[in-house]
């Protein structure tokens, strides 16, 4: 059998999260590698194709590790009658900007073809979000030397994550950024805090734990590591970055005082993720009905148009509760402060 990469090997222990819907880039993840942490590419809502495009221009910046993160497939949660609720309310944000509201799907996210593709381009790393692959996909990828990673958000998600036989998991805490990545998709997000969860976590599982969730500082990567973590995943700490794809709109608002605090939303997506506050979120919460992926198509039209429009109270500002110690510069400057 291959050997597959161990997040322990890194020389410094930080991965630069995947963020999908425009800040991962190929130059992200490189730059991360470069530095010499580990970067990844988000393969949220991309087709294969296009997946296997950023893979080859990431990897023609780094000969280094590449990790490439899967959003899971689950059962939709949606109903036709509270999607079109749902939709009547925002009509006025459809007028607003000009727009008319996408059409609310449900799609796997070409999660067949993209498993086929990791096990053709072979990254270092495949992490995944939402949920757990088969076990039999899952051994496929070892077997092809790709080291798995499931994203957790309890102990329970640790069991099962063992279970299904993965090389580590990555514990997300409450203070994350954009979308939590609990398996039940319409669980309330578990709220216990990032140190309690990891060392829960790490006491209970025998894989190497990556710990992500808030963490912004050289200070916190210490703290995480301390408690057993092998590495810190942080993507907010990178949203400044130059090499970020973070739209102008997303990157003002993350420096203007009058964003003041994030919250827990699900009425971008019909899945719970955690943003800046703003009217969006305010307006439409008590409406919004679970029902991911067709809530994030619903309202796509919408917030590219309030980006459009260079307006941050009708998108989604995805950002962790730390994001106002965030700092610009390349990610290779924001590392060393880091490490």
């Amino acid at each position: 059998m291959p050997n597959r990469f161990d997040l322990r090997s890194l020389d410094v222990p930080v991965v630069v999260a995947p963020m999908a819907g425009g800040p991962s880039t190929p130059e992200l993840a490189a730059a991360g590698t470069n530095a010499g942490g580990l970067g990844f590419i988000a393969a949220g809502y991309l087709s294969a194709q296009v997946l296997a495009e950023r893979i080859v221009a990431a990897r023609n910046l780094t000969s280094g590790p590449l990790g490439v993160n899967l959003f899971v497939p689950q059962p939709s949660a949606a109903t036709p009658e509270a999607v079109e609720a749902y939709a009547a309310t925002l009509a006025p944000d459809a007028q607003r900007y000009g727009v008319e509201l996408g059409n609310p799907v449900f799609t796997d996210d070409d999660w067949a073809a993209k498993v086929e593709l990791l096990l053709d381009v072979r990254p270092e790393v495949a992490s995944f979000t939402f949920g757990l692959p088969s076990t039999q996909e899952c051994q496929r990828l070892r077997d092809a030397g790709i080291a798995t990673v499931a994203t957790v958000t309890s102990v329970g998600e640790a069991d099962a994550a063992v279970g299904c036989g993965v090389d580590a998991v990555a514990v997300q805490g409450p203070a994350a950024g954009g979308h939590r990545g609990t398996f039940d998709p319409v669980a309330e997000p578990n709220p216990q805090p990032l140190d309690e969860l990891l060392t829960a976590v790490v006491a209970r599982v025998e894989l190497p734990v990556v710990a992500a969730g808030g963490l912004m500082s050289g200070d916190d990567v210490s703290r995480v590591m301390g408690k057993g973590a092998v590495a810190a995943q942080l993507g907010t700490a990178f949203l400044l970055s130059d090499e970020a794809g973070s739209s102008p709109v997303h990157r003002k608002a993350l420096q203007d005082p009058q964003f003041t605090e994030t919250r827990v939303t699900k009425a971008f997506s019909g899945r719970y993720a955690r943003g800046l506050r703003n009217r969006f979120m305010d307006d439409h919460e008590a409406q919004a009905p679970f029902g991911y992926p067709e809530i994030h198509y619903l309202t796509g039209p919408l917030r590219a148009g309030s980006v459009r429009a260079g307006d941050p109270q009708g998108t989604n500002i995805w950002a962790g509760t730390g994001f106002k110690a965030i700092q610009p510069g390349s990610v290779a400057d924001i590392i060393a402060r880091i490490a």
